[in-house]
């Protein structure tokens, strides 16, 4: 979704007075609200994995003769249902699973020419003809300064008692994203030392292994994965001065903050997600098993990961 934005701020470039809205899955809403280039978000009533035929044809009845084009960034049969029953003139997207018909500005995913997933979805801006990969606008969430002074009262925080670092550990992919452990809290121990406040978040998902991290640090982190919403995970994001992360969704949200941020990379590839940020320095030991795209090593020794030490997380954060 935060790749996503690129996309937006792209058709706003090209069509200044164009209105935006989003079909998505509910969970996403928060960050929409935080895209200036959104008009509304749309609840995606089915979640992942779900037909539900007569869903999706209630929902393209309700959205008839409200726009003119749908751009379907999904490549599943399914999810060009709802433009279609719709009956939006124009309809965008990758051919995917023989999604003739369906769509009917059908295009071939050339994967040589777009190697990154935010140069696919910003291509489907453009004319069919255009043979080269496109530039892309990066990411920018807006938080205003009264969603940050809210997040701050609930759970009493302030840059006054020094400066946040955020850590991010989880990955909801799989283990073999995860950055140990006790490497993050060797970082937040380090950091805290040198005067940083430490917070840690997550999803519910996250919570164990943060708690974990926690303890090995000796209890300095404020563990906020699982007691916020994703709303005022990405507000409290935006209080921090630096954030390390694994390549998770929080990852994407800290490089569309502008965040100072080093992201560890293991079974993943930099080159194909990588956090959208100037400013960010990615770790990448570039193994000859890596990247495996596993959720699990293969090999059982999760060396891309586990050879990524402390010090230098800390040596790309001071730098």
């Amino acid at each position: 979704m935060v790749m996503a934005q690129s996309l937006f701020i792209t058709l706003k470039q090209q069509y200044p007075d164009c209105s935006i809205d989003v079909l998505a899955p509910a969970w996403s809403l928060a960050l929409l609200e935080r895209m200036p280039e959104v008009r509304a978000g749309i609840a995606m009533p089915l979640g992942h994995g779900q037909f539900g035929l007569a869903e999706r044809y209630r929902l393209g009845k309700q959205l008839r003769h409200r726009y003119q084009q749908a751009v379907v960034l999904p490549n599943s049969w399914k999810s060009a249902l709802v433009p279609f029953f719709a009956g939006i003139p124009k309809r965008t997207g990758y051919l995917g699973e023989l999604r003739w018909g369906l769509l009917n500005d059908a295009r071939r995913l050339d994967k040589q020419l777009l190697t990154m997933t935010v140069q696919r979805f910003v291509a489907l801006a453009w004319p069919i003809s255009v043979g080269q990969a496109p530039t892309y606008p990066l990411p920018s969430l807006a938080i205003c300064a009264e969603q940050q002074q809210a997040v701050s009262e609930k759970f009493a925080i302030s840059a006054l008692d020094g400066k946040i670092l955020g850590l991010c550990p989880g990955a909801e992919y799989g283990p073999a994203k995860r950055w140990p452990e006790e490497h993050f809290a060797e970082v937040a121990r380090q950091m805290h030392r040198q005067g940083w406040q430490i917070c840690l978040f997550g999803s519910d998902k996250d919570k164990a292994v943060a708690e974990q991290i926690n303890q090995l640090s000796g209890d300095i982190c404020r563990n906020f994965a699982g007691s916020t919403s994703l709303a005022e995970a990405v507000d409290l994001l935006s209080l921090t001065d630096a954030v390390v992360s694994n390549d998770s969704g929080l990852m994407h949200v800290a490089a569309a903050l502008n965040k100072k941020l080093v992201a560890v990379y293991g079974s993943s590839d930099p080159g194909f997600t990588p956090p959208l940020n100037a400013k960010a320095r990615i770790i990448d030991l570039k193994l000859e098993c890596s990247p495996c795209f596993k959720r699990i090593c293969p090999l059982g020794h999760n060396r891309c990961l586990t050879e990524i030490g402390p010090d230098q997380v800390l040596a790309a954060l001071e730098a």
